[in-house]
């Protein structure tokens, strides 16, 4: 041995305490989510941590704390792909499947290996089978003035119509 030290390249498969997320008891979560909260203030910029941290987040059904973890992983590292996936998933899981689609996109461009691209390929899959199908919620795209202007408009006069009889 001449003393050398080797480093090892941190791994970009996000650590979880369980396989199945139905088997983990709520104040194993929560402390499990404590502990990521901490590691994350000792580590501001791990992406790695952030992406648990809003994995755990979603588990525990905290859906804009999650966001946030996960929006700030991407921040803090662009080309972060479970980051980028596990954002992605999260807006499947919402069904707001238009953007779940633009970010598994994103995903499948970060993917460095055959292992990632498969996942991010099957996240892209089921979300557009369930676009034709028509299970997603609808877009906001137009403004709601006019149409409820109008409606307070007929209530009016239908008010006042009874209120003359």
């Amino acid at each position: 041995m001449t003393g050398e030290l080797t480093t090892v390249a941190p791994s970009r498969v996000p650590a979880v305490p369980w396989r199945d997320p139905h088997t983990v008891s709520p104040v194993e979560l929560r402390g499990y989510i404590q502990s990521l909260e901490v590691a994350c203030e000792q580590n501001p910029r791990s992406a790695d941590l952030r992406t648990c941290l809003g994995m755990a987040y979603a588990m525990n059904y905290e859906v804009y704390k999650s966001m946030d973890a996960l929006e700030l992983a991407i921040e803090l590292e662009p080309d972060h792909f479970f980051g980028q996936l596990k954002y992605a998933e999260l807006h499947y899981r919402l069904r707001a499947l238009v953007r779940a689609e633009q970010e598994s996109l994103k995903a499948v461009d970060l993917a460095a290996n055959r292992w990632e691209l498969e996942l991010a390929r099957k996240q892209l899959q089921e979300i557009r089978r369930l676009m034709r199908d028509g299970t997603q919620k609808p877009e906001w795209t137009k403004p709601l003035a006019a149409p409820a202007f109008l409606l307070l408009a007929m209530a009016i006069i239908l008010c006042l119509g009874v209120y003359w009889k």
